[in-house]
């Protein structure tokens, strides 16, 4: 019964410690934040309200 319990505690602790969101967008090349990084512009919004984060190589090129 102990190492049930142990093993209970333990997943529960690791299921709370999983950092980061993986709501993906653009495609799969962007990432939903709520800051882009430096390298990365936000171009649309993701479903959630956060922005989403692309690096130049997917960004669209604009024409002009």
């Amino acid at each position: 019964m102990t190492l049930f319990m142990l093993t209970v505690v333990v997943l529960v602790l690791l299921s709370q410690a999983v950092p980061g969101s993986t709501e993906r967008c653009w495609n799969l090349h962007g990432t939903c934040r709520e800051e882009c990084r430096r390298e990365e512009n936000g171009f649309i919004f993701c479903p959630s309200g956060k922005l989403c984060c692309v690096k130049p190589k997917f960004q669209p090129k604009l024409r002009g």
